[in-house]
């Protein structure tokens, strides 16, 4: 079912054009939360970590390539390229504020990622659109790995929406907010 999803998704936004050649910034993480320490909280602002359980890598570099497969796939873009590079694109997407933490402030626990994206055309120098982007997603355990099972699932849902928010930037003033 998801990759029938994924192609009507990719059909759709074949349709509708390809935009050029879209540049993609490593997204930059909120404070506290660029380090492969896993984030949680057990009371609301008060952030901890897990002692013995870590990420791979900084979860905006452990974003990064998901981020670009993502945009790739959406069938939007002539090319998608990461930050650094020689070339000069037509859109650049930046993404701030990235937060990936488990929460203990119900049952089961809920992993949220949230950031903050914003679609610049490069040429006109002109900001497309800017939006906050949340998911959050139930833990199957109150564990470090039922946290990353759920973030996981939670990247998925802000990446889909994201696209879906960028698609609708690229096809101009609609009413919709960009």
């Amino acid at each position: 079912m998801r990759e029938e999803t994924d192609r009507q998704v990719v059909s759709a936004a074949a349709s509708a054009g390809m935009h050029g050649v879209l540049v993609v910034a490593v997204p930059q993480a909120a404070p506290g939360f660029d380090q492969p320490r896993i984030a949680y909280l057990r009371r609301p602002s008060e952030v901890s970590y897990y002692a013995n359980h870590v990420w791979a890598d900084s979860p905006s570099r452990m974003v990064m390539p998901l981020l670009i497969r993502s945009l790739e796939t959406s069938g939007l873009w002539r090319a998608v390229v990461p930050m650094p590079s020689g070339i000069r694109g037509d859109y650049q997407l930046d993404l701030s504020g990235l937060v990936v933490q488990q929460e203990f402030l119900q049952q089961p626990s809920r992993s949220r990622v949230q950031v903050r994206v914003q679609l610049v055309e490069v040429k006109a120098q002109r900001v497309l659109g800017a939006r906050n982007f949340e998911a959050l997603e139930p833990a199957p355990a109150d564990d470090a790995y039922g946290g990353v099972l759920a973030a996981d699932r939670a990247v998925a849902t802000v990446l889909a929406t994201m696209n879906e928010w960028i698609a609708s930037c690229l096809r101009g003033p609609t009413g919709e907010s960009c």
